[in-house]
């Protein structure tokens, strides 16, 4: 299916990897103009390659660390002003750590709030002219599964992430009909962050090997696997597209069937 995005400007945030990559990489193999950002030079510069790679529009890469403001406001211009515009935003970030409540002190509640939430909030105030001067703006915002059902030992996820979607579905009424907003919580997805928990299953003994591990993390899922980034990535294209043009203040599961409500 031709998507239509040919010649439109997109912003990926944290999207040198992971699950804000496999959008990056989506949106440009269907010819979108297509900005990505991290805080780590190197790998964001190997993003960009792979990026270029298989793209048909441009690729813009810009060190950014989503927790200051400033960068923020540096990232959108440089892509405007790269671009011409912006049609598209798609905004993501790295998790916070992973803690009970009686581990979890003060200043890492506000960590994880700038990380989550005002990472959002700024990226917003930073792109929504320029989404409104758009025939096609869009905006899609990557979560979790925990905003509706929590994890184990993911506190701050579970509590923080949450005002991610309230946010959505309020700008989402608030923006209409110029600009459409939904959000993706994805389940349990082979990013560099389950390898890794996979790995260090491995060095306990909790597993055999890796195979065990992505096989032992699938047990409830009914899809019988996990997910792959680009099947989180091609939703978060077509809701970035006209063919969604009817679709906004949506929250989508991309869990392999995983949540019961």
């Amino acid at each position: 299916m031709d998507l239509e995005l040919a010649g439109n400007s997109a912003l990926v945030t944290a999207s040198s990897s992971g699950l804000g990559f496999a959008s990056a990489q989506a949106l440009a193999e269907e010819g979108a103009n297509v900005a990505i950002c991290g805080r780590d030079a190197t790998r964001l510069a190997d993003a960009r390659d792979a990026l270029e790679a298989t793209a048909t529009g441009d690729v813009l890469a810009v060190q950014t660390d989503l927790t200051d403001p400033d960068d923020v406001s540096h990232l959108v211009g440089e892509t405007v002003d790269a671009f011409g515009g912006l049609d598209h935003l798609v905004t993501s970030s790295g998790g916070p750590p992973s803690t009970t409540f009686l581990e979890t002190d003060e200043r890492d509640w506000y960590r994880a709030y700038d990380l989550l939430v005002m990472s959002v909030v700024w990226t917003l105030e930073e792109t929504y002219e320029h989404l409104l001067d758009s025939e096609d703006g869009t905006i899609t915002c990557i979560t979790s599964r925990t905003v509706r059902e929590v994890a184990d030992g993911l506190l701050l996820s579970n509590a923080v992430r949450r005002g991610v979607i309230g946010l959505v579905k309020t700008v989402s009424r608030e923006f209409a009909p110029e600009i459409r907003a939904n959000a993706v919580l994805p389940g349990t997805i082979e990013t560099p962050r389950i390898e890794e928990l996979i790995d260090a299953g491995v060095e306990r003994g909790t597993y055999d090997d890796y195979e065990e591990g992505l096989t032992a993390m699938a047990d409830d899922i009914p899809m019988d696997r996990i997910g792959e980034p680009r099947e989180l990535g091609d939703v978060v294209a077509f809701l970035s597209s006209p063919h969604a043009s009817f679709v906004t203040g949506a929250e989508i599961p991309i869990d392999g069937g995983l949540l019961r409500s």
